[in-house]
């Protein structure tokens, strides 16, 4: 079957009659879900999918029983590899879908599993439903879906009411775009409708063309790299008729022929939109206007890497260009691209906590200070809140995260409990060996660690510190163990590894008893104390973050230096997020046998 394909669009539509959705780089495809076992997943281009997604059939299987009575179904969405709630990684999808070899597939699915997210509902317990209105269709795919979980390899692209609201998200987690969708539509057949619009979330980014191919019309688009000229894509759409003529016959005129074309040298600059990058090319690239007034030595680097990333128009980013960290030549800019990047992975666990920073605001090398106290000159949006008459720091959303990096906030600590609660949400082990070059000690430690929580069937997270230890977290529902009880908990851990392994671990506190074994700090976990954020830079030579890491990286040849502001992102778009079910785990954390632990010992 062809199925409905929204129009692209440039703006927004306003008015009662429409709902919106994100939209997601992936395959679009329908889920066939027939009774006896028979399920497939068939493209937009009617190409069957079923073979090289094995995660989504095993989810269907293992949830067969759940949605029995609604079958044969039929289900319209998009397949995808989601870095994010709202983002989806467009290039992982596509070598998806070159894989051939069942081994590669299935090595594929193991380590970086696509999603099916739904967003419509074309036949239900047989019968046909393209008929109803959209706004019919989709209650009932959410009521399906509220009814029926199926786990997080198939789910569900919920609506929005207002664009503006959405538009705020997309903006945030930089996703595709949305889809603006009338409610009172039926569901129609390939793009013969006025019914489903696409508007993308464009980036705007300059640079000066260099080369004109009069066989196709594209114009090359380059940028300076130091001294060097660099291409980053070709562009021929988004002129008026007047503007492209004026451009081609400036460069089949005064240009030089080359290349099949006609070259000039860097000095006509340009805005374009694009959609990100994609084999270091502009994806799906427009114009929007020539800009004689800007020159092409502006067209830099430095200043494609700020454009790219979308930053909120709230904060003006300054001295982009300063070093921050000299021994690896990165910038401040650098910092700025990276919290941007990073903050939808790093802004849930610094949302409703009261956040301590540590600003260099020349660089890691130069003076810096810790910061408690929002300062007076901060703007409105950012988040107030008095307790006992002073003003902590709260950051709630990108742009007073990225306010604090602008003013040269480099790390980031939180405390383990929100500001509205006395009582922990975490339990974390600081594991500090005595330098960098006993991080093997570090390893040790946390893998001893990890089979005591296992054997307590706790479920555990693990990041390194940033600097040279690791850090053991334990997500816990609010209220259910005061810091008193934790307290217990993690002393009776700490002191059993000493205990077991004296000549490697202790729990001494004065560096100087220590005789270079690694400290088991349980003492840090106390109410307002706190540790480095997950995801937050430090203040190193290197450049390094507090980076979560899988349980199965925590072993020989694991080094804090290897995850860098320069690498990290790329590093969860490629793995996933090791902390991605942090606080849905947290909800569901089994505590009895810890309880029953601390609680006995209460009564001892």
């Amino acid at each position: 079957m062809e199925v409905m394909k929204p129009i692209v669009r440039s703006e927004t539509l306003a008015g009662n009659d429409w709902l919106y959705e994100v939209k997601y780089d992936g395959f679009r495809c329908v889920l066939h879900w027939e009774e006896t076992g028979n399920i497939r997943l068939i493209s937009r281009n009617n190409k069957d999918l079923t073979d090289h997604f094995p995660e989504i059939m095993e989810a269907c299987v293992k949830n067969e029983s759940l949605v029995h009575s609604s079958l044969p179904l039929k289900l319209d969405g998009e397949l995808c590899v989601l870095n994010n709630s709202f983002q989806a990684n467009f290039s992982a999808i596509q070598k998806r879908g070159r894989l051939k070899n069942k081994e590669s597939i299935r090595r594929a699915a193991n380590t970086r599993p696509a999603s099916f997210l739904a967003f419509d509902l074309l036949h239900y317990k047989g019968t046909d439903y393209k008929k109803e209105t959209y706004q019919q269709r989709k209650s009932m795919l959410d009521e399906f879906f509220a009814i029926i979980n199926l786990g997080g390899r198939i789910g569900f692209i919920e609506a929005y009411d207002d664009a503006e609201t959405l538009g705020g998200i997309v903006f945030d987690f930089q996703a595709e775009g949305m889809i603006a969708k009338r409610k009172e539509s039926i569901y129609h057949h390939g793009k013969d409708h006025h019914d489903w619009f696409k508007i993308k979330n464009w980036r705007t980014i300059h640079g000066f063309l260099t080369h004109y191919n009069p066989e196709n019309d594209y114009f090359t688009v380059c940028i300076y790299e130091g001294e060097h000229i660099k291409v980053i894509g070709k562009c021929k759409h988004g002129l008026d008729s007047e503007a492209f003529q004026t451009l081609k016959k400036l460069f089949t005129t005064k240009g030089e022929k080359q290349d099949g074309g006609y070259t000039l040298p860097p000095a006509i600059c340009a805005s374009i939109h694009t959609l990100d990058f994609y084999k270091a090319q502009l994806r799906e690239p427009e114009f929007v206007s020539l800009l004689p007034s800007v020159r092409a030595e502006d067209c830099t680097v430095e200043r494609l890497n700020i454009d790219i990333n979308m930053f909120p128009n709230t904060v003006q980013l300054s001295n982009t260009e300063k070093l921050f960290w000299p021994d690896k030549g990165l910038t401040k800019g650098d910092l700025l691209v990276y919290i941007r990047r990073i903050a939808p992975y790093m802004l849930p666990f610094l949302k409703g906590r009261a956040l301590t920073i540590i600003r260099a605001p020349d660089g890691v090398k130069e003076e810096h200070f810790f910061q408690k106290h929002l300062p007076d000159y901060a703007p409105s949006f950012i988040s107030r809140l008095e307790i006992n008459d002073e003003k902590v720091i709260v950051c709630e959303d990108l742009d007073a995260l990225i306010w604090f990096a602008n003013h040269g906030a480099v790390e980031y600590h939180i405390p383990f409990q929100t500001i509205e609660h006395d009582f922990p949400s975490e339990i974390v082990f600081d594991l500090d060996p005595p330098n960098r070059e006993n991080f093997d000690l570090a390893i040790q430690a946390a893998r001893i660690i990890k089979t005591m929580l296992d054997d307590l069937e706790l479920v555990s997270f693990v990041k390194t510190s940033g600097n040279k230890g690791l850090q053991i977290h334990i997500p816990i529902s609010t209220g259910v163990m005061s810091y008193d009880e934790t307290a217990i908990f993690t002393q009776a851990i700490a002191q059993t590894v000493e205990n077991a392994y004296p000549e490697h671990f202790t729990t001494e506190r004065l560096k100087k008893n220590r005789n270079g074994r690694l400290y088991i700090d349980y003492l840090q976990h106390a109410k307002d104390k706190t540790l480095i954020a997950p995801y937050s830079p430090r203040k190193t030579d290197e450049g390094t973050i507090a980076a979560p890491v899988f349980w199965e990286e925590v072993e020989e040849g694991l080094r804090p230096e290897q995850f860098t502001i320069e690498n990290a992102v790329e590093r969860v778009h490629l793995l996933g997020c090791p902390f991605a079910k942090y606080v849905e785990v947290g909800k569901e954390q089994k505590l009895d046998n810890v309880l029953a632990l601390v609680r006995g010992s209460d009564k001892d």
